[in-house]
């Protein structure tokens, strides 16, 4: 088994879900939709370096298609971070989620719709930054699990726990 690369625990990223403008797409045969992510953080688990203590800067997107059955939305997101040291990050994930019938419920805007539980999406990060201290975010392979954050009169969130793919154990 030490041929399988380990996960290692890295941060935690919250991004707050905008807007969904519907584009639509005449070549590709299932539609785009262009999600705003006004908001956001990222914040490193205790022990994980280079530790990164972030917030959103501007307003990212999520340029997302849905498969033709429905079942799944295929994620392509972008957005920039400003560390609390002041170096910026630019991310970009791609990734896949399962439209669960409560997804389905957030995603509508029901009134009863509940937080979903991790297991359901999933992500690959990637990372671009000028800052020294940050830089070797870039040479790193990052996967992630996420879940929908419903919370009474405020904008759905997406958490995601992200871990860095390592050498095998």
């Amino acid at each position: 088994m030490s041929d399988f690369p380990s996960l290692q625990p890295a941060m935690t990223i919250l991004i707050e879900l905008g807007d969904v403008t519907g584009v639509g797409s005449a070549s590709k045969g299932t539609p785009l939709a262009v999600a705003a992510l006004p908001g956001g953080s990222i914040k490193s688990e205790p022990g994980f370096s280079p530790a990164i203590d972030a917030e959103w800067v501007g307003t990212g997107a999520d340029y997302i298609h849905n498969d033709p059955s429905g079942e799944r939305m295929r994620l392509n997101a972008h957005g920039v971070v400003k560390d609390k040291s002041g170096g910026l990050v630019y991310l970009n994930y791609t990734g896949v989620v399962d439209i669960t019938p409560e997804l389905g419920a957030i995603l509508q805007g029901k009134p009863d719709a509940k937080s979903t539980e991790f297991g359901n999406s999933f992500i690959e990060m990637r990372f671009e930054t000028g800052d020294e201290k940050l830089k070797s975010l870039e040479t790193m392979s990052f996967v992630g699990a996420g879940r929908f954050v419903v919370q009474q009169g405020k904008p759905v969130v997406v958490e995601y726990k992200l871990s860095r793919v390592v050498k095998g154990k």
